[in-house]
């Protein structure tokens, strides 16, 4: 028997290869014309290939820690991802960029909370829900605890402002609680709430509504609104089935804002068109597969903290993915939010590397017990 999951591992350094790639092609232009980069086409490229290697190293070391260890950290690391979340609103501490305070400036790199705190809540939400297990059915003891928190998450990560970070921590946190055994009537009507919430959200800031009338129509204002949007459609429509080809891509040369990061997949399906966009697709579903089926085994060995922390992971690699894609395919507004280990990003990268170490983490030990051995 292997000793883990070779398919996600596979899928791993297949996603970080292709993002190796990707990135440099996509941020040539914009690294040799920009003086902030020395003019060095590599700059984007090396900084990348710095950041796989740093996350690489940090999820080995996670590997190294049993889930037993895990459970009873959850509450503390939540509260340091709080801590974290509380300081970049800190005038003098966190760094704004782009009329966004996410970052906490190190000098070299910044680093971004929010992303860690994905893989907290993942943890967090996994340890509360076994912990109330037999309170499932009650709003009061079961829910009204969580929702506290998540709503402090919640109103931290708004102040910065990441609205989109915001909705894939509140899916973490409900998915968990929906795989926990959370009574399904509950659980549509936090859905209704939550659905009201995000549209009132919307309906109260002026910028978010921008970006929802720009996503509806982006050709009636290409050149405002819509300008984002309309240039990764139209790197969608050169692509065609089979792409313009590596480094072909027009709409990388300072036309397509964000291109090496948020936009990466609408260089992808230019460069590598419909084609390319399956096999990226394909690689993201096989991947969440994998996360579900190793949470199953791991319940079916009575390993419930380790089975939701699978299934929390592959719940946020999915969701982040398909909201990623969808607002590069037009399909949702337009969001700040990477494609996990593809788009350029060190916060991101160091944090989806840490939580697919987890994943391996469970699986190994699941196979150590099949095999009779203690973990």
């Amino acid at each position: 028997m292997a000793e883990y999951d070779h398919a996600v591992a596979w899928i791993t350094a297949l996603l970080l290869g292709l993002s190796l790639v990707m990135v440099y092609s996509s941020s040539i232009a914009i690294a040799e014309g920009s003086r902030a980069t020395g003019n060095q086409p590599v700059y984007y490229l090396l900084r990348h290939g710095v950041f796989i290697a740093v996350s690489l190293l940090l999820g080995l070391i996670v590997f190294q820690i049993p889930m037993r260890i895990w459970q009873p950290a959850a509450p503390y690391f939540f509260v340091v991802g709080l801590v974290l979340l509380a300081l970049v609103l800190v005038p003098g501490i966190g760094r704004e960029v782009n009329g966004s305070r996410r970052w906490l400036s190190f000098y070299v790199v910044n680093f971004q909370p929010s992303e860690l705190m994905k893989l907290f809540v993942v943890i967090y939400a996994a340890d509360y829900t076994v912990r109330k297990a037999a309170f499932m059915h009650s709003f009061r003891k079961g829910f009204l605890p969580m929702l506290v928190v998540m709503l402090l998450t919640g109103g931290l990560l708004l102040r910065e402002p990441d609205f989109g970070a915001f909705a894939v921590i509140a899916v973490i946190a409900m998915g968990i609680l929906f795989l926990g055994g959370m009574n399904w009537r509950l659980f549509a009507g936090l859905m209704v709430m939550l659905v009201i919430g995000f549209l009132a959200l919307i309906l109260t800031s002026p910028y978010r509504l921008q970006r929802v009338i720009g996503f509806m129509d982006p050709w009636a204002d290409p050149y405002g609104k819509g300008y984002q949007l309309s240039h990764a459609l139209i790197a969608f429509g050169r692509g065609e089935w089979f792409g313009v080809g590596l480094g072909a891509s027009v709409e990388k040369l300072f036309y397509l804002p964000e291109a090496h990061t948020d936009f990466l997949l609408a260089v992808i399906a230019e460069e590598h068109g419909f084609v390319g966009v399956m096999a990226i697709i394909l690689l993201f579903a096989w991947l969440v597969a994998r996360a579900f089926a190793i949470g199953r085994r791991a319940a079916a060995l009575e390993r419930h903290f380790p089975a939701l922390v699978a299934q929390g992971i592959g719940l946020w690699i999915g969701v982040q993915a398909i909201i990623n894609m969808g607002v590069n395919m037009g399909v949702l507004p337009t969001k700040g939010l990477t494609l996990p280990l593809l788009s350029f990003g060190g916060s991101a990268i160091a944090a989806t590397c840490c939580a697919i170490a987890v994943l391996l983490r469970i699986d190994w030990e699941n196979r150590q017990l099949m095999r009779g051995f203690t973990v």
